[in-house]
């Protein structure tokens, strides 16, 4: 039996279950009741059961443990409708197949691979031989500090479009800087650019009207939103697309944390400084991001048979020394790639690894690595929001704060304000900046992507940058991470439901 169908046979033992517990109240004799309350505890068993075994992370899916096993029948009756197998959905089945599909575009150059494996450079062959992306050294790369900074960079290249434009992000809000890149994709339509946009609904549900992908399709823009909100269509609309991508002609492209909005830039004030940051590649690096947007395209407007009519031959073009990897992650496959990269670089820090991320929710890998990290003398330091965005998702960062320091990890919170940039940065030569944030959100469930960097000079930068934003931080002494005992209560309280958050 499938694991669909077992799903299947458990909703409709449920639904019965439902429907005569609901019947005993009134109709049946209370040791009727009980058999019925029985049987539902018996069904919950077999389904924290069925969710331990197949599991990819038993820390991901503690909290659904929990609650079926405290409320059987809520509790699985919430699973069954939220919790439930993501490739039940026909949405995510599409995406899935495109996906997979896309993978035969990704095709590594032998000399570069052989370079790798001569010089046992383990992080990337994950990358090349697993995860089945290119690497490649013809790049040009560029990191910037600030959103402002990449910003106005994005607008100059965007206004050297040729022949097509591809924007991929969570969120877009009416502002100037929306307004800005708004003029100018309009401009690069009349002159016959293809223009295409993958935005995120729940992402832009609140700041922008129903129906904007209309608006936009009167100036000539294509657009797919991803994944709808629709209600009562469970776990699926957790999965959004967190990734931030703009390509121009094949030949840049921008990633990163910012999106398209004011407070990303500095134009509106929310929580302080807003400290984000931006890379930008032009190489061959760039295809990467091309087959990666292409992907998400396709599962939605099928209209490209052949991805490689995008890729531009840009070989003999850039010739920096280093290698660069574009990825991506998705919640539907079998590996955590993005989990997966920052654990690598984790675990084979010799000196120093520098961390930025605006949520440190982690789960039992990832924090027993950074112990053992600084166990071995790695100066691991990690920045966090002094101003949070969300006040619950802080305290339960802040819960990390005291084991992590007891074991020889520093914790330095943004003085200024918010830290959205997410960036890891190891020993002068290897740095990965993105979008993956160090939470289950990020690792787990959202669509992601990142570029990691090994032996590339601008990795210098990424610690200047770094080195920049700890001077401007306080350093969290052991004493003030050390909750008293209600705080620690509702800490722990936290804890248990972190993977929901």
């Amino acid at each position: 039996m499938t694991p669909g169908e077992k799903r299947l046979v458990i909703v409709t033992l449920s639904f019965v279950f439902q429907i005569v517990f609901s019947m005993s109240l009134g109709a049946l004799l209370s040791e009727l009741a009980l058999t019925i309350k029985i049987l539902y505890l018996i069904l919950s068993i077999l389904l924290v059961l069925e969710i331990v075994k197949n599991t990819k992370s038993i820390s991901a899916n503690l909290p659904w443990v929990i609650l079926i096993l405290l409320f059987p029948a809520a509790g699985t009756m919430l699973y069954l409708f939220i919790g439930n197998d993501l490739h039940s959905s026909k949405t995510l089945k599409k995406v899935n197949k495109e996906v997979a599909n896309s993978k035969k575009y990704y095709v590594q150059d032998e000399n570069i691979l052989k370079e790798i494996n001569d010089n046992d450079l383990d992080k990337l062959k994950y990358l090349s031989d697993s995860a089945n992306f290119i690497v490649s050294k013809n790049n040009k790369v560029k990191y910037f500090p600030l959103g402002e900074l990449v910003f106005k960079e994005m607008i100059n290249e965007l206004n050297k479009a040729k022949k097509f434009i591809f924007l991929e992000y969570f969120r877009i809000d009416n502002g100037r800087m929306w307004t800005t890149i708004l003029n100018v994709l309009k401009k690069k339509v009349k002159e016959g650019v293809e223009v295409r946009i993958i935005y995120d609904d729940f992402g832009c549900i609140q700041p922008m009207p129903n129906n904007y992908n209309k608006e936009l399709e009167k100036y000539g823009i294509k657009v797919v939103v991803f994944n709808e909100i629709k209600p009562f269509l469970g776990i699926i609309m957790n999965n959004r697309d967190h990734r931030k991508i703009m390509i121009i002609d094949g030949k840049v492209a921008f990633c990163g944390g910012i999106n398209i909005a004011d407070e990303y830039i500095n134009e509106k004030v929310r929580f302080g400084h807003w400290k984000d940051n931006g890379i930008m590649i032009k190489g061959e690096g760039v295809y990467n991001f091309t087959v990666m947007f292409l992907s998400l395209w396709n599962a939605y407007n099928p209209s490209d048979d052949d991805y490689t009519k995008y890729k531009v031959d840009l070989k003999n073009k850039y010739k920096e020394n280093g290698y660069l990897a574009a990825y991506c992650d998705n919640p539907l496959d079998s590996d955590y790639v993005g989990e997966n990269v920052y654990l690598n670089i984790i675990n084979q820090a010799k000196k120093y690894l520098y961390i930025s991320t605006p949520y440190l929710i982690l789960d039992s890998e990832i924090n027993k690595a950074l112990i053992l990290a600084a166990k071995r003398k790695v100066d691991v330091r990690i920045i966090v929001p002094k101003i949070a965005d969300k006040k619950i998702v802080y305290s339960l960062s802040s819960s990390y704060f005291e084991q992590l320091i007891k074991n020889g990890v520093s914790i330095y919170t943004y003085t200024p304000g918010f830290i959205h940039s997410k960036v890891f940065v190891a020993d002068d030569s290897v740095a990965t900046v993105g979008t993956f944030n160090l939470d289950y959100r990020s690792l787990y469930l959202h669509f992601e992507c990142g570029v990691y960097m090994e032996q590339v000079d601008e990795i210098k930068n990424v610690k200047r940058d770094l080195d920049e934003a700890l001077h401007k931080s306080h350093k969290v002494t052991e004493k003030e991470a050390t909750p008293g005992f209600f705080k620690g209560i509702w800490q722990g309280i936290l804890r248990l439901f972190a993977p929901l958050m």
